[in-house]
């Protein structure tokens, strides 16, 4: 991850001059405009794109091992666009969501854009949940079908 100078600076500060921002945005083919929200207590324009005040919570990824890292994110569940966005979507299955953070000094710069799978999703009356990862493709059998004892026990 590459940030800019006044990113880093921002950073690394011990009281830094202004928050960085953190932005969401939701995709998914059921969506016809992607969900988008910022961490903050108003809204904001980025890239063209509005997105509404939200709060909302990004647990980073563990270091297990024999495990698939897999972070969390749960979003205050505020208005009825998420909720309905579930009901009808199967659960949300097949969703991306994006990571952004800017500086509010300069929106159009991002700080930081990261992009990965939606997955898990539940909702209670305050918060919408779900992890976030990539798939683990290297676990996935190869072929879809293997000939082996519990298959075929005709062959064996």
């Amino acid at each position: 991850m590459s940030l800019t100078q006044k990113g880093r600076r921002n950073v690394l500060a011990t009281s830094a001059d202004e928050p960085m921002l953190m932005l969401l945005e939701i995709t998914h083919a059921d969506l016809a405009v992607p969900i988008r929200v910022v961490n903050d207590n108003q809204k904001i324009t980025v890239l063209g794109n509005e997105y509404i005040a939200c709060p909302f919570q990004i647990t980073l990824a563990d270091d297990q091992d024999q495990q698939v890292p897999k972070a969390a994110v749960s979003v205050d569940n505020i208005g009825r666009e998420l909720t309905t966005w579930l009901e009808t979507s199967n659960g949300g299955k097949g969703a991306k969501l994006r990571v952004m953070a800017v500086l509010p000094s300069s929106p159009d710069i991002l700080e930081v854009d990261m992009k990965m799978d939606l997955s898990g999703l539940s909702i209670n009356n305050e918060t919408v949940d779900g992890e976030l990862g990539y798939r683990n493709t290297m676990m996935r059998a190869a072929v879809g079908m293997r000939y082996d004892p519990i298959s075929s026990p005709g062959v064996f």
